[in-house]
């Protein structure tokens, strides 16, 4: 499994909280098992703690992809070399379970579950992985949704570096909330007394109120 597979482990756990929507996942043993999806031998030493632990890594992760939309690289790289000392990772090789076309394994690095409970060892995961994904493709590859009142987090794996926004919905939404609010002005535009200006006062009479009174 290639380390910048658990990139996505980062974005999960920022996402399970929308501020925006005033919404938060994250509030069960259950739930940050689900974090860890199927399979995952994490999940199951999963307990109360965890989701403080979570929780209090999930805001410093956001901060880290609000700080590369925002253009602060330095300031992403910091804080991401912070978590990182915090939660560390033990890569080993793997790839005994996957052969290529001659039967021979096909090794790659893997991320050992060593950590002392749940929770590290899901951040430790989380912050490897983002970590791999940044220094491959690139800080500006990390982005906060641009469609409000959406703020979840996203990797921008376009081919031109323009991606704004989580999903195709976000985008699909943003789109049409900008396509009324256009029609709203040309509506108001095409409304307005002609030689209007936009406090809706005549040219002439704009001109005429700052004059100076006669004495």
């Amino acid at each position: 499994m290639e380390l910048a597979y658990y990139s996505d482990f980062a974005v999960r756990l920022v996402n399970s909280e929308e501020p925006g929507r005033g919404t938060d996942t994250l509030t069960s043993v259950e739930a940050v098992r689900e974090l860890f999806g199927p399979n995952a031998q994490g999940a199951r030493r999963a307990g109360d703690s965890d989701v403080t632990r979570l929780r209090a890594v999930r805001a410093r992760l956001r901060a880290v992809f609000e700080a590369a939309a925002e253009g602060d690289e330095v300031r992403a790289v910091d804080l991401l070399n912070a978590l990182l000392m915090e939660y560390p990772v033990s890569p080993q090789v793997s790839g005994h379970e996957h052969r290529d076309e001659d039967g021979r394994p096909k090794w790659h690095m893997h991320i050992a579950d060593h950590a002392a409970n749940a929770g590290a060892s899901y951040a430790a995961t989380a912050c490897m992985g983002l970590a791999v994904h940044l220094t491959e493709y690139g800080v500006d590859r990390l982005g906060i949704c641009q469609a409000s009142p959406c703020r979840n987090a996203y990797l921008d794996t376009s081919t031109n570096r323009s991606r704004r926004y989580c999903s195709d919905r976000c985008a699909t939404r943003a789109n049409v909330a900008a396509y009324r609010a256009r029609k709203r002005l040309e509506s108001r535009a095409a409304e307005a007394p002609a030689g209007s200006d936009r406090t809706g006062l005549s040219a002439e009479a704009s001109h005429d109120s700052s004059a100076p009174a006669e004495r």
